[in-house]
């Protein structure tokens, strides 16, 4: 049954050099399989969740989030990463309206925070009220 396998988010890369760089030292994701050579890269995250890229030569990107990191200090973890050189995307749509960074994601729900990795896809950091 689908509702007890874990899942992974499987993101399409140009460049997994770059991405090998972003994900490994810049996120802190220990990588567990691939190489750039063998054209994937696997990294691990919490609770037995992971993360897979492969080489792709696809030059369009989504605008959409591909991957949802949760943590628990949203703030804290994004001061991590601008410390390693993340940058965090603003948004000013009908909607979502980001200061600093940071948008309220509306009724309670809690906090979210996006950026981008070297190919483009759109990853988000989510701390829950």
């Amino acid at each position: 049954m689908l509702s007890t396998s874990p899942v992974a988010a499987t993101l399409p890369c140009r460049g997994l050099k770059a991405a090998e760089k972003f994900y490994g030292r810049q996120l802190g994701l220990r990588r567990v399989a691939g190489s750039v050579r063998l054209g994937f890269l696997e990294f691990r995250a919490g609770k037995g969740t992971g993360l897979l890229l492969f080489e792709s030569s696809s030059k369009k990107k989504s605008d959409n989030t591909a991957a949802t990191f949760e943590v628990k200090d949203l703030l804290r973890e994004m001061a991590r990463l601008r410390k390693r050189g993340v940058v965090f995307k603003e948004y000013d749509l009908p909607g979502v309206k980001t200061v600093h960074g940071v948008a309220d994601s509306g009724g309670g729900m809690g906090k979210i925070a996006w950026l981008k990795d070297p190919a483009g896809n759109v990853i988000a950091l989510y701390e829950s009220a």
